[in-house]
């Protein structure tokens, strides 16, 4: 029996993961869930999987999660060091789903117990992706993507010599604003911006993909993962979102992964890997479908790509300020501060201020330079929107 723990199990992806879990009750035994507010959902995924310990992220949910959990023998914790203690109970597959930086911590504490890290927090890897790397090495563990695209290029590479690598290429559907003319983007409401042509996720990473940051981790997290150079990593529009990558190798030939926009795939092959199995989701009807389109991306519609280039040529801990300036400027679109447009100069502003200069770009990176990094960026993002506001 596996011993599993799902960080992030009130999100898209954890209730996915849980999904899949609960259809093979045989096969895992739960040890720890994670949530961020969602006291309701936690206690009542943590009873039915019969979970060791649910930890919720708010400190003063604690007595909520305690209540709701009363009778059950499940374990209640809250706070971020209880995140971290859970990430650190000894299981075989740790899940990890919690998005942002905030993700970091935990997923080092599971690859420090040796477990194997499904990764769907590309933040982690954006920001600090050696800390992440050199953690499995040490301590024999190992990493699985979850994203759709890492997890299709992960498929597509299984039997090959990476050194016959020429190109991997990343799709995205282009959001919700891939048809919008350009000059109505910066009237795009956070409503508008929170729905997905194709996938079903969190608000979060919706918007994200409507501004195409999202895909702008991913093309970093690529780089990292598979030890790429940047000039290997391209992407293309694909609105049908059915083929989520293709690897190109040497005799020219490309080897793509298709398959239907349902993260159930991608989170089934890490959970069950190295074995494939039946997962409940939808098969193509490719004759149905007719035709697949793809296109370059438009780096006037999408200018986060431009800037992860960029990252990718500072390298040291601008991943970790890019993917805190982008949080935070998040932060405050979804809390009506700012427009849609003004998320990315935001974040080229914060690049523009922090990197050249400030030693950030040869800086040694641990987890304390990522951490001080982090809060840096998010500290400039409010400084630059205090003086516009001058």
């Amino acid at each position: 029996m596996k011993r599993v723990s799902v960080l992030g199990a009130t999100g898209s992806i954890g209730q996915n993961t849980l999904d899949l879990i609960r259809r093979n009750p045989a096969q895992f035994e739960v040890v720890a869930l994670t949530g961020g507010r969602n006291v309701a959902q936690l206690a009542k995924d943590a009873i039915a999987m019969r979970a060791d310990i649910a930890v919720i992220g708010q400190a003063d949910l604690l007595e909520d999660l305690r209540a709701a959990l009363s009778g059950s023998g499940v374990e209640a914790a809250a706070g971020d060091a209880a995140i971290v203690e859970a990430a650190s109970r000894p299981a075989d597959w740790v899940m990890s789903a919690i998005v942002g930086a905030a993700g970091l911590r935990p997923g080092l504490a599971a690859l420090e117990q040796g477990a194997t890290l499904a990764l769907a927090n590309k933040e982690s890897l954006v920001a600090a992706a050696p800390l992440l790397l050199n953690a499995a090495r040490a301590n024999d563990a190992r990493i699985l993507p979850v994203d759709s695209e890492h997890s299709a290029i992960f498929q597509a590479l299984v039997g090959e010599d990476l050194d016959t690598v020429q190109r991997v290429i990343i799709t995205a559907s282009g959001g919700a604003f891939r048809d919008w003319p350009l000059e109505k983007l910066a009237s795009a409401t956070i409503e508008q911006a929170s729905t997905h042509p194709n996938w079903d996720m969190g608000q979060r990473i919706t918007i994200d993909s409507a501004s195409m940051f999202n895909k702008a981790l991913e093309v970093i997290e690529a780089r990292e993962f598979f030890g790429l150079a940047p000039d290997q990593i391209e992407v293309l529009i694909h609105p049908e979102s059915v083929v989520h990558a293709l690897v190109g190798f040497c005799d020219g030939g490309l080897m793509a992964h298709v398959g239907p926009p349902d993260m159930r795939h991608a989170i089934g092959y890490a959970l069950n890997w190295p074995k494939r199995t039946e997962l409940p989701v939808d098969r193509l009807d490719l004759a149905g479908i007719g035709q697949l389109s793809f296109e370059a991306p438009d780096l006037a519609r999408y200018p986060a790509l431009r800037l992860a280039r960029e990252v990718m040529k500072l390298g040291g801990l601008s991943g970790a300020i890019f993917n805190a300036a982008k949080e935070r400027a998040l932060d405050h679109f979804i809390g009506g501060r700012i427009g849609f447009c003004d998320m990315t100069s935001l974040v080229e502003e914060v690049l523009t201020r922090q990197t050249p200069g400030h030693g950030h770009n040869d800086a040694e990176i641990t987890l304390d330079t990522v951490l001080k990094a982090d809060q840096m960026a998010r500290n400039c993002v409010d400084d630059v929107m205090r003086e516009q506001a001058d």
